[in-house]
């Protein structure tokens, strides 16, 4: 039996306040931490930009307080990556409630792997996709044009990347799961691949620019993830022997 199914609409809204307040005193933490060295780790973030940029060429800021708002939009991005451990226990603290004994074993093996599968397409967006992805932008550059992107225009365009790669990364975690529970299985997402495939490339050309390249190399790890998830819920998915024998047992009967 699920323990809290019983538990009045009030108390879940008291344990999502609870946690809510505990990811928001996380980041605020790891957002003064990270402050002090915004400047360093925009500096970090401009690294790939600046490799395909013209020697000596920079990043500008037209308004006065633009670089001061882009720090501090710089360290509460990095506070927030930096917190992605305390949000995911939080997050499947607040669930774990309502699950079972043996699927409440799951939950820290899944923090855990929630938030390297998190950080790791974050990363992957920033040594695999910025690279290529700039290089293509920055080859419209002519004699008669000239690159000159903004402290703003970049924060802002990077940081969608990196967390629109850090969530679709989740993907092969977020389906095991689902199938551990036996809310969807092997036979169900192999029919479903071309679905998942084309809603792939919508996804990709929704978060992404508007260019070929950018949107297939996030479609393209989407695919392979979807591939890996189909292998997790194989392995780790809710077993249907005994369901499929009881099932033979009543139509022979």
């Amino acid at each position: 039996m699920v323990e809290d199914e019983k538990l009045p609409f009030t108390t879940h809204l008291e344990e999502l306040r609870k946690r809510l307040i505990i990811c928001f005193i996380a980041i605020g933490v790891c957002f003064v931490i990270c402050y002090v060295f915004s400047k360093e780790l925009f500096e970090l973030l401009m690294l790939p930009l600046l490799a395909a940029m013209p020697p000596e060429e920079k990043l500008i800021y037209t308004g006065l307080p633009e670089a001061f708002f882009t720090y501090l939009k710089v360290a509460f991005l990095a506070g927030v990556l930096l917190s992605v451990p305390v949000i995911m226990y939080q997050l499947w603290m607040f669930i774990a409630p309502g699950l079972y004994d043996k699927e409440k074993r799951w939950v820290f093996p899944i923090v855990f792997l929630s938030s390297v599968f998190f950080l790791g397409g974050a990363l992957f967006g920033y040594f695999v996709v910025f690279p290529f992805g700039f290089k293509f932008f920055m080859g419209f550059a002519s004699d008669f044009v000239k690159p000159l992107p903004s402290m703003k225009e970049y924060l802002g365009f990077s940081a969608k990347l990196l967390f629109a790669f850090g969530v679709v990364f989740e993907l092969p975690l977020f389906v095991t799961f689902l199938a551990k529970l036996g809310i969807v299985n092997v036979k169900f997402l192999r029919a479903q691949r071309k679905y998942a495939i084309l809603l792939f490339f919508v996804f990709a050309s929704i978060l992404t620019p508007p260019d070929v390249i950018t949107q297939i190399m996030m479609a393209g790890p989407l695919i392979l993830l979807y591939e890996v998830s189909i292998l997790g819920a194989k392995v780790f998915g809710k077993k249907e022997a005994k369901t499929d024998i009881k099932e033979t047992q009543e139509s022979a009967g």
